[in-house]
């Protein structure tokens, strides 16, 4: 019996000294959302989404330093609740969409500044360009969903400046000021699912 026990301590030891590695989780698009404001005549402000989002997270809990995200969006799924507007974001004179179909974003790092509030660092490219950006970062958590799949959610907001990506359009008012903003405040809400 003490020999049992002995062992079964051994194998507890051992396991405890095996580091956790570091999971990689598929965005799942229908429980995902990445949304945009931006101000429209100086006075009112315009919301918008982009419908389609794809790509993967690497998440250990308790590991904030292997934590990588890589999010593809295609631009011509935007979505501001108005068919002429849109089509002219896909146009030439704002996204392009024919020649840049797509905004892409990769981490670079993250700085958690406590269990579940941080700094999500990374690259943004837009319309030929990239850039750093830097988002604010909110740990929602993780579960087994009730089909066996186990989900980690984030929430992450930010702000950008539409000018350094090469989104220049616009017009000066009258009365002052732009027809459009340019600066442009971001939000995501990401579940992923556990691939591996």
């Amino acid at each position: 019996m003490k020999k049992n026990l002995i062992q079964a301590a051994i194998a507890i030891m051992l396991l405890a000294a095996v580091p956790l590695q570091a999971a990689t989780y598929r965005i799942d698009p229908d429980h995902s959302s990445v949304r945009f404001r931006i101000k429209h005549l100086t006075i009112s402000k315009v919301n918008g989404t982009f419908g389609t989002v794809a790509g993967s997270f690497t998440f250990q809990e308790d590991d904030p330093a292997a934590w990588q995200a890589t999010a593809t969006i295609d631009l011509a799924s935007v979505d501001t609740g108005n068919a002429k507007r849109d089509d002219h974001l896909r146009s030439d004179e704002f996204f392009d969409t024919a020649q840049y179909p797509t905004m892409v974003f990769k981490s670079t790092r993250v700085e958690m500044t406590s269990d579940t509030e941080g700094v999500l660092h990374g690259e943004l490219t837009l319309h030929g360009a990239t850039h750093p950006v830097t988002l604010e970062l909110e740990y929602n958590g993780s579960v087994a969903d009730p089909w066996g799949n186990q989900r980690a959610g984030f929430s992450a907001t930010g702000k950008l400046n539409r000018k350094d990506w090469g989104l220049t359009y616009n017009s000066a008012l009258e009365s002052g000021g732009l027809l459009i903003g340019e600066e442009v405040r971001i939000s995501l809400e990401i579940e992923g699912i556990r691939a591996d």
